[in-house]
């Protein structure tokens, strides 16, 4: 006897070609029913025999579109109906979302082949998407995820393309953004002043022409606007950093495929994978020695972002050319949002850019460009942005509810829908109130589509001045949970692994808000969401003149020396920066009446402190330099050796403090009698991993009933030796060390442990 089931599938499932490849399924299974898109995913309507229908919903588990994921699939058994036929019937926008919303993906292998077939209608269309391509979250207006709520709208579909979109057996069955040359968006090349220079295949002819002539492009992508230039360009280079007040910071780069990455940088079979993915993020990667690119693009820095084309158009400007390396970094002015309206170009670029290469289909939600690094044969997030975001995080419990407001730097902000977490697209720095308007704009779009909440709890970080506290009276809200910024990291370890019990973390940062009111940045702490207790950290020593001090790291070196060596300390200042005589004997004044010298205890100004004694970097031209180029001095694979420096733990009351005094002192002997110069960096990180090590084991034997688990957070464990060889050692001592895979160690994965905390302690 023939049986009716009702289906109801939740997921990303939605934009991704699950309706014709579920139709294709009925009709090989001759089955009868419905599909339909509705505010929580799919549901379908089966009628056929048992049997039949038991054998496609095995398929519809094991062979579903590249980029669709299920995580949910619920059937019950209905009264038999008799349908005729199977059909794909008009979505339905009653009730509350619950959908995951698509991601935006590079385009696919069958796009370019069309693209790059001169009888295909679509020939050279820098637009081509399908099912499975294209822009996805970056054009959505409303939910659920049809044409008419999208940006899309604005382009009637001609017949060719009207009849593939309505044609359940076509691979372009429902492809919201589907256009051709005839009836979708156009691209074309203005001047930097407004003038159309060109439109279509010959906008994009002239760019590259332009691009091989040394000129600098503003081009329109998926997210945002990029700025290009030739990467093989030394002049262009370099007069793209003038222009954009860029001198030091490394430039991200485009490759025109994978054989020609491979022949620039070292790439191994999982950075590959990542390279050439559906999300196709930038991967940083070791160039090959000697530099076969221009030292220019990464200056002191022997590591390389790169990403290979994910757009049409960014094919197009590599064929036929011989265009093989691009720049591609990001448009935006210095603490501005991402640039992504075209009138903005035009406004921002002046003084910056020659030309425009632009495209009418609007983004409605700008994103960045994630960007990735493998570690110990695992992905880690640097940033998470394009093609994985606003994909949710999964939890054994409801997080329904509440938010979480992020940090001042690297921000992001996080929404918790039941069992998921969706954390926001990389924001950037809040220090300009442009940047609170893009962070409230995205935060109130994503809020539509998963709530909206009456008065929800939303979690802080405890720092009074950070600038996203500014928008709490607007939401309203039930409970403020103020977070202690270095529980917030250890929690978002602890959630991106799905560790709940308590934990010892090592937290390893720049800068974040003790509650002492010092700096803190250097942590050992046990602990689950509810509760931590701190335990150990680093001496605190001055910082003299505050943030100024944190771009000028010697300031930092200055400062440890005195508090740890007081008169011999400016002594040996004096001599390292003999420059800086004058300042240095107004900085020992500062510190001795205790003037504007906050205290730090802060794995990331010890690296800066380090990285200026060396000479290495002694003022920062952008966030991080100097404790970049410190550990490019490293070798990243190298192993542990017993050729560290001198530490100690000192009782402060309950807690321990590390204390470098003797590391400092024989970094200075070492560099000032000639050691070579990689031989004390590698000594002095191997000094923060045994320090680290020994502190855990003193604890553990404190704290017997302690649970041997480790969890290793913030920004410094962005440094490949200290994650691999902090794990290493310490799993050596029967511990189980856990680190950073959906989210950012640093403060971009931070939102996730603040919301997990406030909910927890809600």
């Amino acid at each position: 006897m023939p049986k009716a089931i009702l289906v109801s599938i939740k997921g990303r499932v939605q934009g991704v070609g699950f309706r014709p490849f579920v139709y294709q399924l009925a009709k090989k299974y001759s089955l009868n029913g419905t599909v339909q898109n509705n505010m929580d995913g799919v549901r379908l309507v089966l009628e056929g025999q048992e049997e039949t229908l038991q054998c496609m919903l095995a398929e519809l588990e094991t062979k579903s579109p590249r980029l669709s994921r299920m995580d949910s699939i619920e059937s019950e058994e209905l009264s038999y109906s008799n349908f005729q036929d199977f059909t794909i019937i008009p979505s339905e926008r009653l009730g509350t979302s619950s959908l995951v919303i698509p991601v935006d993906a590079s385009v696919c292998d069958d796009c370019l082949k069309e693209m790059n077939d001169p009888t295909n209608f679509r020939f050279q269309y820098p637009f081509i998407n399908c099912t499975q391509c294209g822009p996805r979250y970056t054009i959505i207006d409303e939910l659920p995820y049809d044409r008419t709520f999208t940006v899309m709208r604005e382009f009637e579909m001609c017949e060719k393309c009207r009849n593939e979109y309505n044609d359940p057996t076509n691979r372009r069955h429902h492809a919201q953004p589907i256009a051709c040359p005839s009836c979708g968006p156009k691209v074309t090349l203005y001047s930097i002043n407004g003038k159309k220079e060109a439109i279509g295949s010959e906008a994009i002819h002239l760019a590259k022409e332009q691009l091989k002539a040394g000129k600098i492009l503003a081009v329109k992508g998926i997210g945002g606007y990029h700025l290009a230039c030739d990467a093989m360009n030394q002049k262009a280079i370099e007069e793209l950093r003038r222009r954009k007040t860029r001198p030091q910071k490394p430039l991200a780069i485009m490759v025109k495929n994978i054989e020609l990455v491979k022949t620039s940088c070292e790439v191994n079979s999982l950075e590959e994978k990542a390279l050439t993915s559906t999300e196709a993020p930038i991967v940083v990667l070791r160039q090959k020695q000697p530099h076969q690119l221009p030292t220019a693009l990464a200056p002191g820095i022997k590591t390389l972002g790169v990403m290979l084309p994910y757009t049409p158009l960014h094919h197009l400007l590599f064929a036929e050319s011989k265009l093989d390396y691009l720049v591609m970094t990001s448009a935006n002015p210095s603490g501005m949002p991402m640039l992504y309206k075209d009138d903005e170009a035009f406004d921002y670029l002046g003084d910056i850019a020659d030309y425009v290469l632009t495209g009418n289909r609007k983004i409605k939600h700008p994103i960045d460009d994630s960007v990735i690094q493998v570690i110990n044969s695992e992905i880690t997030f640097l940033r998470r942005a394009r093609g994985y975001v606003p994909d949710p995080i999964y939890t054994k419990n409801s997080h329904h509810g509440v938010l979480a407001f992020g940090s001042q730097q690297k921000n992001t902000f996080a929404i918790g829908r039941h069992h998921e977490i969706f954390v926001g697209p990389h924001i950037g720095d809040m220090n300009h109130y442009n940047m609170l308007q893009h962070y409230n704009q995205e935060l109130d779009h994503l809020l539509q589509w998963m709530g909206p909440f009456e008065n929800p709890v939303i979690a802080i970080d405890k720092h009074p001045g950070y600038t996203v506290r500014e928008l709490l009276d607007k939401f309203n809200p039930s409970k403020v949970v103020k977070v202690q910024h270095h529980h917030a990291h250890h929690v978002s370890c602890m959630v991106d692994n799905g560790v709940d019990e308590c934990c010892f973390g090592i937290i390893l940062d720049g800068t974040g808000y003790g509650e002492d009111g010092n700096v803190w940045g250097f942590e050992i702490l046990y602990g689950d969401a509810v509760n931590y207790k701190r335990l150990a950290h680093l001496r605190y020593t001055p910082l003299p003149g505050g943030e100024k001090a944190i771009k000028e790291p010697w300031r930092i070196a200055v400062g440890m020396l005195i508090e740890h060596f007081g008169v011999e300390g400016k002594k040996v200042s004096e001599q390292l920066f003999p420059e800086k005589k004058y300042e240095i004997g107004i900085i020992h004044n500062m510190i001795g009446k205790n003037l504007n010298s906050p205290l730090a205890g802060s794995c990331g100004r010890l690296f800066d402190a380090v990285s200026a004694i060396l000479g290495v970097c002694t003022t920062s031209s952008y966030d991080g330099e100097a404790a970049i180029k410190l550990s490019e001095l490293m070798d990243a694979t190298a192993s542990l050796s017993n050729n560290g420096y001198g530490y100690q733990f000192n009782r402060v009351g309950e807690l321990l403090e590390i204390d470098f005094t003797r590391c400092l002192s024989g970094i200075v002997h070492d560099y000032v009698n000639g050691r070579n110069k990689k031989e004390i960096v590698h000594a002095f990180h191997e000094t923060i991993v045994k320090a680290c090590r020994d502190c855990i084991k003193i604890m553990s034997t404190q704290l017997p009933q302690a649970n041997r688990k480790v969890v290793l957070s913030g920004g410094s464990f962005h440094n490949p030796f200290l994650v691999t060889q902090m794990k290493r050692i310490l799993e050596i001592e029967g511990f189980r060390v856990y680190t950073h895979k959906q989210v950012p160690c640093n403060d971009g994965g931070l939102s996730l442990g603040q919301l997990k905390v406030a909910s927890a302690q809600n």
